[in-house]
């Protein structure tokens, strides 16, 4: 009998959804080598790789079997050869563009423990997707908005949310989508360097923002009388700003997000909040040409960067704080830390702080592979993230889990529906 991939589910699984890998029909104890392959929609290749050793029937299950030292990871990791996934071309992030089609997973078992790989011995292919079947894609061009929404199968009223991503600019929707499809309705908002958006981050005014909330809740699928806010890095603060000032928001989640104003003047009405002033010194570029921005900003508690703390303290919201320990982007934890005593010492609720040892900056729905370093927009050179792989991994999984509990608790009235596979 010949080697064989033996995949569950076999042909198509949801990109944050575990996948069962084995091997079956090599020789007692056969060593061989396990490879993923994925590309991008630019057509960059992402490859992970581990060295396994089959079991005395010849079976070889990733979820029994222990990689061996040599490969991507070693241990039980039955998911690593996704989540240890890395860019052949240096700098590179795996983001998904076009969230209608899947990404398409190779995966190849070649003889031994070789460099390079031995004889090759079976393959086969594997779609990731990004929509559950019956979700809807409804693109939003309604005033000033530019946005995606996502509704799942069925009339609703859903609880609802909007999605913010950082300093990337665009519309990325892979989020959004992924969280409709586990019963929420998600507005993907775009905010600058999209259409006709601005180009660039110099200033935002809140009126923007507020126009997104009330077509979330003029929509007859989002269930109100307030919808949620989720944002990550710069959209972090976004969602920190519009909690604070805008009516009809009842959660929201930050993930290594800041509650100071950052990078750009905030406006709303006749308020204006002054970016977060910074020190180029400060920076620390290594030999490889790689920066450390970790400690660039200026304290939001001291001086004139007291005027950019954003007033979190008006929100008549919950808040949930996740944040990646070895964020190398900005001190996360600091401002998690920062912003619950601000909202305690004016007799808010205090917000739920979940903390990730080893998780690094974009923490990511799960199984998206670490980035450690990518190019950033505003520093204008590759920029450390943090990060250790296999903790940054763990971190994801669990923060998807925390967040859709919270916005089911807080948007619903009930405890989230959705148990974790893993």
């Amino acid at each position: 009998m010949a080697p064989s991939i033996r995949l569950s589910p076999a042909t198509r699984s949801l990109f944050d959804e575990s996948l069962a890998i084995a091997v079956q029909g090599l020789g007692p104890r056969q060593q061989v080598t396990l490879r993923t392959s994925l590309r991008d929609e630019t057509g960059e290749l992402f490859q992970a790789s581990a060295r396994y050793q089959a079991a005395d029937d010849g079976e070889l299950d990733l979820a029994r079997c222990p990689a061996l030292p040599g490969g991507s990871f070693s241990g039980l990791e039955p998911m690593g050869l996704l989540w240890a996934l890395q860019p052949q071309k240096p700098f590179w992030r795996l983001v998904k563009r076009d969230v209608q089609s899947p990404f398409l997973l190779q995966l190849e078992v070649f003889e031994g423990h070789g460099k390079p790989p031995g004889r090759l011995l079976a393959q086969a292919q594997h779609e990731r997707a990004f929509l559950r079947d019956g979700v809807r894609r409804v693109p939003v061009r309604e005033g000033r908005i530019r946005a995606t929404l996502f509704l799942p199968p069925g009339n609703g009223p859903f609880p609802g949310i909007i999605d913010l991503y950082g300093t990337g600019g665009g519309l990325p929707e892979y989020r959004a989508c992924l969280l409709a499809n586990y019963g929420f309705a998600v507005l993907a908002l775009a905010y600058y360097g999209y259409e006709d958006l601005p180009k660039e981050m110099k200033e935002f005014h809140l009126e923007y923002f507020e126009e997104a909330v009330n077509y979330m809740l003029q929509q007859t699928q989002v269930k109100g009388p307030g919808i949620g806010l989720l944002g990550i890095s710069k959209g972090g603060d976004l969602c920190t700003s519009m909690a604070s000032f805008l009516k009809g928001i009842t959660a929201t989640a930050l993930i290594n997000g800041s509650v100071a104003n950052v990078g750009a003047v905030l406006r709303y009405k006749d308020i204006i909040i002054p970016p977060l002033g910074f020190s180029l010194k400060r920076i620390k570029v290594s030999k490889s040409g790689i920066a450390d921005i970790s400690d660039a900003l200026n304290n939001p508690l001291e001086g004139p960067g007291q005027q950019s703390f954003i007033p979190l303290e008006k929100a008549e919201c919950r808040f949930l704080f996740i944040v990646g320990q070895d964020d190398r982007n900005w001190k996360s934890e600091f401002f998690a830390v920062e912003g619950s005593k601000r909202l305690q010492a004016h007799g808010k609720e205090k917000p739920e702080i979940v903390c990730y040892p080893g998780a690094g900056h974009y923490i990511e729905p799960p199984f998206f592979p670490m980035c450690a370093a990518s190019m950033h927009l505003l520093v204008g050179k590759p920029v450390e993230w943090g990060g250790e792989p296999k903790a940054h991994c763990e971190a994801q999984i669990d923060a998807w889990q925390q967040i859709q509990a919270f916005f089911h608790k807080h948007l619903s009235g009930k405890p989230s529906g959705t148990s974790s596979k893993l």
